[in-house]
């Protein structure tokens, strides 16, 4: 991007490239400087909006963090609708494979950032681990109204449907056919469960 160029959501753009180069050289190699770098913009626009590139990692955490559990919302209003595979894959998938990638490869390399979301958004709110809730939460309404045996375990296979998820983000987030993975493993794990159509 040519300097001089007005961005729009100078943060949002930030973040976009950090992703960027989070996916394509880890999270260990960014820096204030790969990420302005990445974005076309000078080093100085990023500390015009954040005090720190700690600072910086925070703010990204907490959008993502909250990105997140939004497009899970509507996840439980889903229950008895279509078929709780596909309602899943749709839920999980919702949030661009690029941030899940950035996101857990992130919060595995700085564990502290955990604390940091909490501390804005309140406990258990940090990316995988609200995910994995919002799920089970789900899981239990499915299996309530008879979608899925009266003796599912929902919070382990919880665990499993986000586990595959955070797998498949971690090792072949970049990969195009990472999505398809994913629908792949959360039907696999849920193929032993009343998959019926609603009328």
């Amino acid at each position: 991007m040519p300097r001089g160029v007005a961005i729009t959501e100078p943060r949002q753009h930030l973040f976009a490239a950090a992703e960027r180069v989070i996916a394509a050289v880890g999270p260990s190699r960014l820096t204030s400087r790969a990420v302005t770098r990445e974005g076309g913009v000078s080093t100085g626009l990023l500390f015009a909006h954040f005090a720190s590139f700690d600072d910086f990692l925070t703010g990204y955490a907490v959008d993502r963090s909250f990105q997140i559990a939004t497009t899970m919302a509507g996840l439980g209003e889903r229950a008895g609708t279509g078929t709780v595979d596909a309602n899943l894959g749709e839920a999980l998938l919702a949030t661009p494979m690029i941030t899940l990638l950035a996101v857990t490869r992130l919060f595995a390399y700085r564990p502290t950032l955990t604390q940091a979301v909490e501390a804005v958004l309140g406990s258990g709110s940090a990316a995988l681990p609200a995910l994995e809730r919002t799920v089970a939460g789900y899981l239990t309404v499915e299996r309530r109204i008879g979608r899925l045996p009266a003796a599912a375990d929902t919070e382990a296979l919880a665990v499993a449907v986000v586990g595959a998820l955070h797998h498949v983000a971690l090792t072949d987030g970049a990969d195009p056919a990472a999505a398809s993975r994913v629908r792949r493993a959360v039907t696999a794990l849920t193929t032993t469960a009343p998959m019926r159509e609603s009328s």
